[in-house]
């Protein structure tokens, strides 16, 4: 079942205010660098990674929901994973989630293959002109043939 492109834009529209929150929503004074909401819950022993990833998965099922393909999914899944992992690492790990951003990469990875179905159409069909000399040819001989008969 397709999904309507408007259904698309406002799926993008909420993973992008989303991942925004959970990736960089804080910035750092006097300094480019910005986290979200998801490295602050990463510091949380034993359960911040675990909630890190439950956050994650709505990227996912936003993605299922618009229709993404299997391997953009497994993708997503992939930055889900090195994310979560990287997050269990001691000491860095939660310098890791700061950095990695897992949902603003599937958010884009979503984007990119929306943009892309949304750009492929298919072509115009061009007129059928010869079926229209043909036909007009046809047409003629029997007008012309019944003119004669009749």
């Amino acid at each position: 079942m397709a999904v309507s492109e408007e259904k698309q834009r406002a799926a993008l529209a909420r993973l992008e205010k989303f991942s925004r929150f959970t990736d960089s929503s804080i910035g750092i004074p006097f300094t480019k660098f910005r986290f979200g909401a998801e490295a602050l819950i990463g510091l949380i022993p034993g359960f911040g990674d675990l909630a890190g990833l439950l956050l994650a998965s709505y990227v996912l099922v936003e993605a299922q929901r618009a229709g993404a393909s299997s391997k953009v999914k497994l993708r997503m899944v992939r930055n889900m994973l090195i994310d979560f992992l990287g997050g269990l690492l001691p000491v860095v790990g939660d310098a890791f989630d700061a950095i990695y951003k897992a949902n603003t990469r599937n958010t884009e990875l979503l984007k990119r293959y929306l943009e892309e179905q949304l750009e492929i159409e298919p072509p115009p069909k061009s007129f059928p002109w010869w079926t229209l000399i043909w036909l007009s040819i046809f047409f003629a001989i029997i007008t012309g043939g019944l003119t004669l008969i009749l």
